[in-house]
């Protein structure tokens, strides 16, 4: 079977990015920007929250090794789905917790798993369910960013946690 895609916003994409690379059936997971309505944005543009766009991964997978229902799994781990546009310190519309659906197929299981894991949490889940228009991938320096910088303070406060805590929970389905 082919491979396929996902694009998720949880927050920075380096923390997404960084969790999506270690799990075993992902190909590649880039970051980037998606669901807003300006056309080749630029990181700076995006952070004004003035393009609309939310910072994304984009990742491609291979069914066969992991589900899509996987990725939602990880997804709602590793970020706080409830808290509308911000993650921790990251506040604005670009943070916000959104699944950008490929195909119906992906809707159902996105509305499925946000029905599934609001057992899990207190307050209403905020993610935004939507159909992917257009995925920009982010300039060069922000692709592999933790692994690149692991010593840089952001990375080992809020990044490095959230890698560790995917870590302890899906052991068996990180990469060799």
């Amino acid at each position: 079977m082919a491979t396929q895609q996902a694009t998720l916003g949880g927050g920075c994409f380096w923390c997404l990015e960084a969790v999506y690379n270690d799990l075993k059936g992902v190909e590649s997971a880039i970051s980037g920007y998606a669901g807003g309505a300006v056309e080749n944005p630029s990181y700076k543009a995006v952070c004004t929250g003035s393009t609309g766009h939310a910072e994304v991964v984009q990742v491609t997978y291979d069914p066969e090794v992991v589900s899509f229902d996987d990725l939602l799994d990880v997804f709602f781990t590793i970020h706080d789905p409830t808290t509308l546009n911000r993650q921790g310190a990251d506040v604005g519309t670009q943070y916000r917790s959104a699944i950008y659906f490929h195909d119906g197929a992906q809707e159902a299981a996105a509305t499925a798993k946000i029905a599934e894991h609001q057992a899990h949490w207190d307050d209403p889940i905020v993610t935004e369910v939507t159909t992917l228009d257009t995925f920009y991938p982010a300039e060069d320096y922000h692709q592999g960013y933790f692994k690149n910088n692991p010593d840089q303070m952001y990375c080992q406060i809020v990044v490095a946690p959230k890698v560790a805590k995917f870590r302890k929970a899906f052991l068996a389905k990180l990469k060799a």
